[in-house]
């Protein structure tokens, strides 16, 4: 586009020629900040803009195995829920927009309806020790308590090698895993980011049940790779080899 700009700069009139420049001018800028030219106002997208992968992972693919311990000592290994859909959910308690989502009951409801479906619902804290959301065993088994949650198992994860293993950015950040052990959903809960009231939470789109009630009913993904929004999960500065 920019070099079609310039083919007819020097045919224009010296207005038409301002207004030319103006314009390879915002879009050098929109360039430089790291823009996709198609997301200008009246620029189409394609169908591929749609695919763009969002996630660390890809959606089709198998989901990285990994082993991590629940609050009560249990081991708990992807592989070993084979024939099992599977959600991970990464909290930290400390963060608003986890709480948004526990205080409004709406990630307890999640839990409760899917794991009613025979749905493995693990909920993994990635918070490194010394960080906010990090706590004991017996805190987070309080928290739970407290908060009526019903994940099927709550996984520490305080090195953060499942955390950036899966590419967990924020909390919450949500994964489904299909029977066959390949990710069929990554990214956020829903697609509200700002609203914080029981309602505009209940009122929104949530990708996670979508998701689910589709995997379930035997249909594939239609939005399976969104973008995630919360807090940052708070890793260690260094990661654990």
């Amino acid at each position: 586009m920019v070099n079609a700009v310039i083919r007819n700069f020097s045919s224009s009139s010296k207005s038409q020629q301002k207004l030319l420049a103006l314009l390879v001018l915002t879009l050098a800028v929109f360039l430089a900040n790291g823009y996709n030219p198609v997301s200008l106002p009246g620029m189409a997208k394609d169908g591929a803009d749609k695919q763009k992968k969002i996630g660390t992972l890809t959606v089709g693919k198998a989901a990285p195995d990994f082993k991590l311990n629940d609050v009560d000592g249990k081991t708990w290994r992807l592989k070993d829920l084979k024939g099992k859909v599977v959600v991970l959910e990464w909290f930290n308690h400390g963060c608003p927009f986890v709480k948004k989502h526990y205080d409004s009951g709406n990630m307890q409801s999640l839990q409760k309806r899917y794991t009613a479906k025979d749905v493995v619902w693990l909920s993994v804290c990635s918070s490194a020790e010394g960080n906010q959301g990090f706590e004991s065993a017996e805190k987070h088994k309080a928290m739970f308590r407290d908060k009526k949650a019903a994940p099927t198992a709550v996984l520490t994860d305080p090195t953060g090698r499942v955390g950036r293993l899966y590419g967990a950015k924020t909390t919450p950040h949500m994964f489904i895993i299909g029977k066959s052990g390949k990710l069929l959903y990554q990214g956020a809960i829903d697609n509200n980011a700002s609203g914080f009231s029981k309602e505009e939470v209940l009122k929104a789109d949530n990708y996670v049940a979508g998701a689910l009630d589709r995997i379930l009913a035997g249909k594939s993904v239609t939005d399976s790779d969104t973008k995630s929004y919360g807090c940052s999960v708070k890793y260690a500065k260094k990661s654990v080899n």
